[in-house]
């Protein structure tokens, strides 16, 4: 998700995903959009950190992305102006923060997902606010209820995805599930992110850890490494690299036709090429999918409080969320908002996404990331 002032900056850094989530370009390190109050066009709202200043920051990963006219609503309804820093994927982003708690970049920090969320609440990194509007967003989705010191505003499902052609010219059937993948007709097939650099890597562990159990999620990846399965740093480069069935795995003439991404991907796809297709080039093995949500928060330390609480107030604003699901291809929180027709017409639906619990995650997640590198990686 990114935010850029020009058609090809908003298309290269909505490849990017969170994550998450899955546009197609470059972002921009800084950008500026102007953010409102509560979600009823109210006036910005909450403590004055000291400061009377019209500029709010918000540091994010690279996918972070608004269009012209939600930017512009944001000026109508407060003059907030707001700095976008871009720190990387996700999991960099946060580390960025942490190194600088206390003292940080920016008034808002948003796309820490449940993956790492308790990273950055055993740090200290957010500030508790009960945003306007809150009680208008699923309660499921509310991880950090008695403290609000995160708010939740955007869901998404972390997937294999797949390159319908390759698999049509060999006809043979693409993989629905974990136990396909490895399956020997599935063998050097399959790119995945790796788990300690990158937020749908390590969402996709959890995946195999949901399904598999404690005991069973180390076994299934020597199985999945036996049958040759790709792991480099990034989303933006397992995608948009060596992934056959991208836009950019096409030019780049990748050779991997199975690719952790998300199950709103294939939207992507269709939105971006010209000509539009009727159908989507890929395909989502929805038996492989793992739930991530992701959150924002007013930062500890933020110089401009006041500005950072109306800009969390307004990202579950039906402005913002509506705008969410073409320009970073996630689902909204506030499950009022009517999804466009392309979103919902190309992207996969997942009935039952794998699902760890947040504690489980804090208590495991470093040792299961030690653990799998170990197994994958070294």
């Amino acid at each position: 998700m990114s935010t850029t002032t020009s058609t090809a900056g908003n298309r290269s850094t909505a490849a990017r995903r969170r994550t998450a989530v899955a546009a197609l370009a470059t972002a921009l390190g800084v950008s500026v959009l102007a953010a409102c109050g509560g979600s009823d066009g109210s006036a910005p709202s909450g403590g004055s950190g000291g400061t009377e200043s019209k500029t709010v920051t918000l540091v994010s990963h690279d996918s972070f992305n608004a269009s012209p006219a939600v930017l512009k609503e944001f000026t109508r309804r407060t003059g907030y102006t707001v700095k976008v820093l871009k720190s990387g994927d996700a999991g960099e982003a946060l580390n960025k923060e942490i190194l600088t708690k206390g003292s940080p970049q920016g008034d808002v920090f948003f796309g820490v997902d449940n993956t790492l969320l308790s990273r950055a609440l055993d740090n200290g990194l957010f500030t508790p606010y009960k945003a306007k509007g809150l009680d208008r967003v699923d309660t499921a989705a509310q991880l950090d209820r008695d403290q609000n010191r995160v708010t939740p505003i955007d869901t998404g499902d972390i997937c294999v995805n797949y390159d319908k052609k390759y698999f049509a010219d060999k006809k043979l059937a693409p993989p629905q599930s974990f136990d396909d993948l490895v399956e020997p007709q599935y063998k050097d097939l399959l790119v995945t992110e790796n788990a300690a650099t990158s937020s749908p890597g390590l969402g996709f562990l959890l995946g195999t850890a949901a399904r598999y159990g404690d005991n069973g999620w180390q076994d299934y990846w020597k199985k999945l490494k036996a049958n040759g399965v790709q792991v480099v740093d990034s989303w933006e480069q397992a995608y948009n690299e060596n992934f056959s069935g991208s836009a950019g795995g096409k030019k780049a003439k990748a050779d991997r036709p199975l690719v952790v991404s998300y199950a709103s991907s294939p939207p992507v796809e269709v939105l971006y090429a010209e000509p539009q297709p009727q159908q989507a080039p890929t395909g989502v093995a929805t038996g492989t999918c793992f739930r991530q949500t992701e959150f924002a928060g007013l930062l500890t330390g933020a110089k401009n409080e006041a500005g950072g609480k109306a800009l969390v107030d307004f990202l579950i604003s039906d402005t913002f969320q509506a705008d969410m699901p073409l320009n970073m291809f996630v689902n909204p929180v506030v499950k009022s908002v009517k999804l466009p027709e392309l979103f919902t017409k190309f992207g996969a639906t997942v009935p039952e996404p794998g699902t760890v619990a947040s504690d489980k995650i804090a208590a495991n997640r470093e040792q299961w990331i030690q653990s799998w590198t170990s197994l994958v990686v070294k």
